[in-house]
């Protein structure tokens, strides 16, 4: 599925802090990054941000008349920096060709020079479009998998997923196209159509947490217990989260499953790897049922349910881990939504 958006980047420090924001947003490697856009247009300075966010330390400039630079991430991946401007397209296409079996982390600038046919397997397009005192960042992206509206119904249908888990998923994604959407009004690069399916499916498997009878407020047919005691026993040892993650990567969505993977309030505290896996857990947190509600309300309904109107100190865990999240998406303060 390609996703776009579009990014208003008011100045040079706004260019290099979108590319650091995309290094928050990369799920796997081999990629091929696309840039284009005029000259003076942000391009490498873009790259700057980028390739600084992700652990080089040399200073990453325009390889005009190189050709290619090659770094290394502090992952340990490869990073191939690849300029085409002064390159006919036949001269263009034999320069990436020859990189084209790199595993590795592949940027090119005047990336249009190409033939106009030629193709990349996983690719994130970036077209820099000066505008009066700026520039437009158009950010397209084709590199991952992301389940459609319909897909996810049949998943909902198949494992008879609760009415009322289907209203909280939903409203969760609400929040976390929201969210996102606020992020990428100051200048953030988002992955919204795969934030925002994430949130779709996050709790597609809640229902194996519920051991022996499920919760009171819920009527089970026959049929929904003999389909939720086939999936309990296929997920035995995981919680909803991991048995989610499993089953999406079995469907061919990976990245999907990463982002979904997180979104729990587990111990040891889960380590975020990208914008979206932060994004899906905050908001996850602020809808209680389909009620969207604050943080310290989310957690007194927490308490009410499962403590006895009391926190644990693993609960106490949670909810600080949840404030710290709080603050460093959104330091201004909480978001209304």
């Amino acid at each position: 599925m390609i996703s776009t958006l579009q990014i208003w980047l008011e100045n040079t420090s706004k260019t290099r802090s979108a590319g650091r924001y995309l290094a928050h947003t990369m799920y796997d490697v081999p990629i091929t990054i696309c840039l284009t856009g005029e000259l003076g247009a942000g391009k490498t300075t873009f790259l700057q941000g980028f390739a600084e966010e992700l652990g080089i330390t040399e200073h990453v400039a325009s390889p005009t008349y190189a050709l290619e630079q090659r770094y290394r991430t502090k992952n340990g991946d490869s990073f191939l920096h690849l300029d085409l401007y002064r390159l006919t397209a036949a001269d263009a296409a034999a320069i990436v060709d020859g990189t084209d079996e790199e595993n590795a982390i592949r940027c090119i600038e005047w990336a249009d020079k190409l033939p106009e046919n030629y193709r990349f397997d996983h690719t994130i397009r970036l077209h820099f479009e000066e505008s009066g005192d700026g520039r437009m960042l158009t950010v397209t992206f084709d590199d991952i998998a992301i389940p459609d509206p319909g897909t996810i119904e049949r998943w909902r249908e198949d494992v008879k997923l609760p009415a009322h888990i289907i209203r909280h998923c939903d409203t969760v994604a609400t929040v976390a196209s929201a969210l996102a959407d606020k992020l990428i009004a100051r200048g953030e690069i988002v992955r919204k159509d795969a934030l925002t399916a994430a949130a779709r499916v996050h709790d597609l498997f809640r229902f194996v947490d519920f051991r022996g009878a499920g919760p009171t407020d819920v009527t089970e047919t026959p049929d929904e217990r003999q389909t939720w005691d086939m999936w309990k026993a296929r997920f035995a040892h995981d919680r909803h989260e991991a048995a989610a993650a499993a089953f999406l990567r079995e469907k061919g969505f990976p990245e999907i499953a990463t982002i979904v993977a997180t979104h729990g309030l587990m111990l040891p505290q889960q380590e975020f790897f990208t914008i979206e896996q932060k994004l899906l857990f905050y908001a996850d947190k602020r809808v209680a049922n389909d009620r969207i509600t604050t943080i310290t309300e989310r957690f007194t309904d927490f308490r009410k349910r499962y403590a006895d109107n009391q926190l644990t100190d693993k609960q106490m865990l949670w909810f600080e881990q949840t404030l710290k999240l709080e603050k460093e998406l959104f330091p201004e303060g909480a978001p209304e939504l």
